[in-house]
C-alpha cells in the first residue's frame, strides 16, 4: 500500500525521531508496545527511516576510542554537577554504569553528538537548547526577597515582582512580567545574560543593575556598575535603537519599544526600595499613590483628576503611611477627607 500521508519538514522529523528515540533507550519494551509510538511509526515511511538513522548513528559510537569516551563522560559529568544541588551530583555520576537506559534525556542527546552522520550536529543543538536550570520567584504585596541562583548572580525581588529564570548552556535569561528588581549578574563572557520586561530587552555579561516594569508604566532601567545593552525585544511594535548604559545612567523604554537615551541616575539612587524608600521625582499623585499600594494598603483614596495630576517630590517610606498623611498636606495644596475606613485626598480650598 502506497503511503500518501504528508512527511512533516526535515528538522521537524529528526526533531520527533530524537525524542522517540530517547524514550526508546530508557525505557525499550516499555515505548515497543507504547501505542502513540507505533501510531507515529505507521503514519509515514520517512519516520520509520528518521528513527532508524538515531539508532545508526547510537551504534556508531562503539567506533569511538576510549579516550574520547572518557572525555565524553568527564564533560557530561560536569554538566549535570553544575546543573543539581551538592547533594544530588554524585549520584548523577552514575548515569555512565546503568547504560543509556539510565541516562537522563539530555545527557542521551549530549553523547549523541559525537555519533557521526547528519543527526550528530541536530543532537548537539537539541542538547544545547534544554534548560539547565528553570524555576519561578514571586513575592507578595510588601515582601522582598533575595534570591541566589546557580551560575553565582543574585536577584534581589521587590514586593508584588514575578520572575522566570531560565539558564541554559550558551545563555542566561529572566523575564520580568511585573514589578522591579536589582540583579547582580556573575560576569560570563561566554553567557549572555539578559532581562525580558515588556517590550524591551536588557542583556549583559557581569553588572549590577535594576529594572522595572509595573503596570502602565515605561519599563525602567537603571545601572551602577558595568554596562548593560537595553534594546527592543522581538515583539515591540514599533522597535526604536538600541542604547548603552555605563555606570551612573538609566534609561526607560515604552510599550512600542521605543528607548530613551542614557541619564544620569537621580539622586535617590538605583533602587531605594532596598533600603525601605520610595522616591519620587515630579510625578503626579495618582501614580505615586498607586506605587505606595505596591507595599500596602494606605486607605487614601483619590476621585479628583485634578488633585491626581499635583506633582510630587519627595522620599517616603512606603510601609509608614501615617507618615505620608501627615507630609502630603505639606508639600502638596490638598487636605484629607475621612469617609470611613477610607480618607480622600481633595484640593484645598
Amino acid at each position: 500500500m502506497t503511503d500518501h500521508t504528508l512527511a512533516p519538514p526535515h528538522s521537524d522529523l529528526d526533531d520527533q525521531a530524537l525524542d522517540w528515540f530517547v524514550r526508546f533507550s530508557a525505557a525499550p519494551e516499555q515505548l515497543r508496545a507504547d501505542a502513540g509510538f507505533q501510531a507515529w511509526l505507521a503514519a509515514h515511511s520517512d519516520n520509520s527511516a528518521a528513527f532508524a538513522r538515531w539508532q545508526a548513528d547510537w551504534r556508531q559510537l562503539d567506533a569511538l576510542p576510549a579516550d574520547g569516551i572518557a572525555q565524553l563522560r568527564q564533560q557530561l559529568a560536569r554538566d549535570k554537577a553544575a546543573a543539581s544541588p551538592p547533594a544530588t551530583a554524585a549520584p548523577a555520576r552514575r548515569w555512565w554504569q546503568g547504560g543509556a537506559a539510565a541516562w537522563p534525556q539530555t545527557a542521551l542527546a549530549a553523547v549523541l553528538v559525537c555519533a557521526t552522520g547528519g543527526g550528530g550536529y541536530l543532537a548537539w543543538d537539541y542538547w544545547q537548547q534544554q534548560p539547565v536550570f528553570a524555576q519561578s520567584f514571586t513575592t507578595q504585596r510588601g515582601q522582598l526577597l533575595n534570591v541566589q541562583l546557580p551560575d553565582g548572580s543574585e536577584m534581589r525581588l521587590d514586593t508584588a515582582t514575578q520572575v522566570q529564570v531560565t539558564l541554559y548552556r550558551q545563555r542566561r535569561e529572566v523575564r520580568l512580567p511585573e514589578g522591579q528588581a536589582v540583579f547582580h549578574v556573575q560576569a560570563d563572557s561566554a553567557r549572555p545574560f539578559a532581562v525580558l520586561a515588556g517590550n524591551t530587552q536588557v542583556t549583559v555579561v557581569g553588572t549590577r543593575f535594576s529594572v522595572r516594569n509595573t503596570l502602565g508604566q515605561p519599563v525602567q532601567v537603571a545601572v551602577e556598575e558595568g554596562r548593560v545593552q537595553v534594546a527592543p525585544a522581538a515583539t515591540a511594535p514599533h522597535p526604536g535603537p538600541t542604547v548603552l548604559l555605563a555606570a551612573g545612567e538609566q534609561t526607560s523604554a515604552d510599550a512600542d519599544g521605543q528607548i530613551q537615551p542614557a541619564a544620569p541616575l537621580a539622586a535617590s539612587g538605583m533602587a531605594p526600595w532596598q533600603e525601605g524608600r520610595v522616591s519620587f521625582d515630579n510625578l503626579p499623585l495618582g501614580q505615586a499613590l498607586a506605587e505606595l499600594e505596591r507595599y500596602g494598603p494606605t486607605g487614601l483614596v483619590l476621585r479628583d483628576p485634578a488633585v491626581a495630576a499635583l506633582r510630587l517630590t519627595g522620599s517616603f517610606m512606603p510601609n509608614n503611611s501615617a507618615y505620608f498623611r501627615k507630609a502630603l498636606p505639606k508639600v502638596l495644596p490638598v487636605q484629607l477627607q475621612s469617609h470611613g475606613e477610607q480618607t480622600e485626598i481633595v484640593a484645598k480650598p
